[in-house]
């Protein structure tokens, strides 16, 4: 069981290394492209395997905690993105390019980090799950509002891709758990890892994919990069502390604020803005970096849950 704990442990630094490897060698992580997606449905499962099923019923007994998070996120970033590209006069292009990621919400691989992070991993994928049926909706909206733009979104493909590779294998996890008589506490070992590994080869090929667009980026736009998802973060944990949430719901509602779904916005932008590839740029560089400031903050309480004397209290 040591590997398991290692890779999990090891997620921030595993994923950095992965991430510098792809950009020098894009070819070798390209491979994945096919398979990606099914690696979300794969870990998924795997949290239904271990996500207690008490947490999940008390979950969904509490629809209002569900809707004013996801009521955050689709107010928060959106507005955030919009004041920083005009205090910071943008070129229209590059400001469109934020303005679709602080508009996509619902990013999957939240649900992973949530999960590894010790927060409340049901609330994280009832937000994951609802914002991704609403940005079909609001994400056009609010694009065309805030941006000037009206941007289509590809509805249907969007619910057969949340179906496939969150709800069912979700629900499939959840039936395994319901028999297994013995190996549980092996399961529990066994998921992290596979959720570690998951989120390392995803966000690797995402720097292979887009490895031309990010080294385009410029220094200004990689520090409001920066800058939006610290601020997604800090903004998320504090509302969560102002709504009277528990600590595991602040740091739940402060990673699904922090990770937009900036691999949608990159495909978006790239469908409808062909003529202005740089709108791409944002996109692709907060996909990357907020899975690594994710998986950092991930380390710190791993290692805080290992050294901490009171495990009930990891994340006060």
């Amino acid at each position: 069981m040591f590997i398991f704990r290692l890779i999990a442990n090891g997620l921030a630094p595993l994923t950095l290394i992965g991430v510098i490897l792809a950009y020098f060698m894009p070819e070798a992580f390209l491979i994945f492209g096919s398979i990606f997606m099914w690696l979300f449905a794969a870990t998924m499962f795997a949290l239904g395997v271990v996500l207690d099923p008490v947490e999940l019923n008390d979950t969904l007994k509490q629809p209002k905690r569900i809707g004013l998070g996801v009521l955050t996120q689709f107010l928060l970033m959106p507005t955030m993105a919009f004041i920083l590209v005009k205090v910071a006069n943008l070129p229209p292009a590059l400001a469109l390019g934020f303005i679709i990621v602080g508009c996509t919400p619902g990013a999957m691989a939240s649900n992973v980090i949530v999960y590894l992070a010790g927060g409340a991993m049901a609330f994280s994928i009832a937000m994951t799950t609802l914002a991704t049926f609403l940005s079909a909706l609001l994400t056009p909206m609010m694009v065309e509002v805030l941006g000037g733009h009206l941007l289509p979104i590809p509805f249907w493909k969007m619910m057969q891709t949340i179906l496939l590779t969150v709800v069912l294998p979700l629900s499939l996890g959840l039936l395994l758990r319901r028999q297994l008589k013995v190996g549980l506490d092996m399961a529990k070992e066994i998921a992290p890892a596979v959720a570690a590994v998951a989120i390392i080869i995803i966000c690797s090929y995402a720097v292979a994919a887009n490895q031309s667009r990010i080294s385009q980026v410029g220094l200004d736009v990689f520090l409001l990069v920066v800058l939006l998802n610290a601020l997604g973060y800090l903004g998320g944990w504090f509302l969560a502390k102002l709504y009277g949430f528990d600590v595991r719901h602040r740091l739940t509602l402060a990673i699904e604020i922090g990770m937009q779904n900036a691999g949608m916005g990159v495909v978006l932008a790239l469908a409808h803005f062909q003529d202005t590839p740089e709108t791409a740029l944002p996109g692709a560089l907060f996909a990357v970096w907020c899975i690594l400031t994710a998986a950092g903050a991930t380390a710190y309480f791993r290692y805080r849950d290992r050294n901490s004397p009171d495990p009930v209290n990891i994340s006060t």
